[in-house]
């Protein structure tokens, strides 16, 4: 009776307090992939944005629009205007580009020509004109009048002789990042500061207001007619913090939702991309492990009352041995069964967690991948905006050299992420002879950027003659990327930002190292420091993976990768790999 006393009372303490402390745990972990898919939000937004924000000032520069501001009654100026305009448009695939004169009028348009042409619009209402006219560059974002299109709007002043003589706005359409979102695990939209839902991969929820709609924001919203002549409507929510999580219950016809919210205000645009989880599956994995474990208090109990019983049926032996013998065959049979049961669940228990280390590994490798590849994106749009500016000013030459350079980064890219995967078992790839020299000049052109942000310096010494290792060129260059960065990471904003990488050779190994002179790696964290998803960098910064990659690749090599401190400040990390000379010579 006391057993079953400490069985019921056990479960139900697990019952009260571990759904609540599992809830909280899985949230925890909701909460970061939920943070993951924010920041690739945020990240593909103003991406896509940051293509087209230099590109109205570029145009309010072109001799036809000056021309065109300073006689705005030319016929013929307007229609090489329009054409102009048409033309660019049409190269850069933006939703629509035009001028304004100073009364707000619209007098050229790259949609002349079509039914909703802007041609004799007055847009004087709009803050994207306002700000610009009087001299400032602005940003809006708002659902068209003339076009009812939603856009986000960049503009310009045009400056002739020193006099604002209009503006020049260059309209982006924001529907194929929208339809990225479409389908997915998450719910992502963009709210503006009244708190009214402007993008949303869910249609139903645009032009909703997540706060009530008070005459003050109506009024607001009406003055700049960001939403034109769009109904807007109150979206039913209801927020609310748990332990220290957003939560919004969202009323639906057939039947509420409860989500889990993670938010990010992006400053520049002026509005709030919003990252939404259902917690169904939060919840429903806490129940379930809660069952788990009742039911293993359950057979504990269960198990245990079969000793007990066995010692009572011990005591009565002496007395009742033949009794005893048919009783005991018949309890082995009864408890073969139970074990057969057990380990049937124990099968069972085995192959989800291989299957969760599966799932696991998936993460690990989506997250490798977004680190991995944000340094050759980061080259490839410095290209790509330069190839830009050198189209635009005639110098096709040098914009078809950029050209190739961007085809070289993206073969590196794809040729990278086969290599990915070498963070969770060894390569197919045969290792060969790698020039060392040669990889570091392909390293550069990737960290560039990045030691330029950090105003670093990176000062090279290849020795006399720079060696070949036996390696993987991708793989190599990747390692010394990562490395590089960290260095950056580590100067930047220091007095010295001074980078040295150095290659030697020492016998038949070849040494590379690359010193900075940061604050050093604190010995507290130098075992660490290799370990998969541990970083000493902000939220945000980085996800602990590159040196753990780095690592691997190292080792599979047949090389070593250790860091240590430099007597006079600063870390030093040191790559040991083989001589491809050494190899040859000891295989033959």
């Amino acid at each position: 009776m006391m057993l079953v006393v400490a069985v019921v009372v056990s479960s139900a303490a697990v019952v009260f307090y571990g759904t609540s402390l599992l809830s909280s745990s899985f949230m925890a972990e909701a909460s970061l992939q939920a943070s993951s898919t924010l920041r690739l939000a945020v990240a593909a937004l103003d991406g896509h944005l940051k293509r087209y924000e230099p590109l109205p000032s570029l145009i309010a520069d072109h001799e036809n629009i000056e021309e065109l501001l300073a006689k705005p009654d030319d016929p013929a100026l307007r229609q090489a205007a329009n054409q102009y305009l048409k033309a660019i448009n049409s190269l850069l695939d933006s939703s629509d580009i035009y001028v304004i004169d100073m009364a707000g009028d619209t007098i050229a348009a790259s949609n002349f020509d079509g039914p909703a042409s802007f041609i004799g619009q007055n847009f004087s209402y709009r803050p994207y004109f306002q700000e610009a006219a009087q001299g400032r560059p602005a940003r809006f974002y708002a659902l068209g009048t003339t076009s009812a299109k939603r856009g986000y709007y960049f503009s310009a002043p045009v400056e002739v002789g020193g006099s604002i003589l209009g503006v020049i706005v260059f309209k982006v359409d924001i529907d194929v990042i929208e339809a990225t979102w479409r389908g997915g695990e998450y719910k992502i939209f963009v709210s503006d500061p009244e708190g009214i839902i402007f993008m949303s991969g869910n249609p139903d929820w645009l032009y909703k207001s997540l706060l009530p709609l008070t005459e003050e924001r109506l009024a607001r919203t009406t003055a700049s007619r960001r939403y034109s002549d769009a109904r807007l409507e109150e979206l039913s929510v209801k927020r609310r913090a748990v332990d220290g999580y957003q939560l919004m219950d969202v009323a639906a016809a057939k039947g509420g939702r409860e989500y889990l919210v993670l938010s990010e205000y992006v400053e520049a645009a002026d509005w709030t991309v919003n990252v939404l989880m259902d917690t169904t599956s939060v919840h429903a994995q806490a129940r379930t492990t809660v069952v788990a474990i009742v039911l293993s208090l359950c057979l504990a109990g269960l198990v245990l009352a079969v000793l007990l019983q066995r010692k009572a049926r011990r005591d009565q032996w002496l007395a009742m041995e033949i009794e005893t013998k048919a009783e005991l065959e018949r309890r082995v049979e009864e408890r073969t069964a139970d074990l057969a049961r057990v380990n049937s669940q124990l099968r069972q228990t085995q192959a989800d967690l291989i299957q969760a280390g599966k799932l696991a590994g998936l993460g690990q490798m989506s997250a490798a991948l977004s680190h991995e590849f944000n340094q050759p994106l980061a080259a490839v749009k410095n290209y790509a905006d330069s190839a830009t500016l050198l189209i635009e000013r005639g110098r096709a030459p040098e914009a078809r050299d950029n050209l190739t350079r961007i085809s070289n980064l993206i073969d590196r890219m794809a040729s990278l992420s086969r290599h990915l995967r070498n963070f969770a078992r060894k390569p197919n790839e045969k290792l060969g002879p790698v020039v060392v020299a040669d990889v570091i000049n392909d390293t550069l052109e990737i960290v560039a950027a990045r030691l330029a942000a950090a105003d670093a310096v990176l000062n090279i010494d290849l020795g006399d003659v720079p060696p070949i290792v036996n390696a993987g060129s991708v793989r190599l260059q990747q390692v010394l990327v990562n490395i590089i960065t960290n260095a950056a990471d580590a100067v930047e904003g220091l007095s010295n930002r001074d980078i040295s990488l150095s290659v030697r050779t020492a016998g038949s190994r070849a040494i590379i190292e690359v010193r900075d002179a940061g604050p050093g790696v604190p010995p507290a964290i130098a075992e660490r420091i290799f370990d998969p998803f541990f970083t000493t960098k902000g939220v945000g910064k980085g996800l602990g993976l590159g040196l753990s990659i780095s690592y691997n690749i190292v080792k599979d090599f047949g090389g070593d990768l250790t860091v240590t401190n430099h007597p006079e400040g600063g870390a030093v990390f040191r790559i040991e790999l083989a001589l491809a000379e050494a190899l040859s010579e000891a295989a033959e």
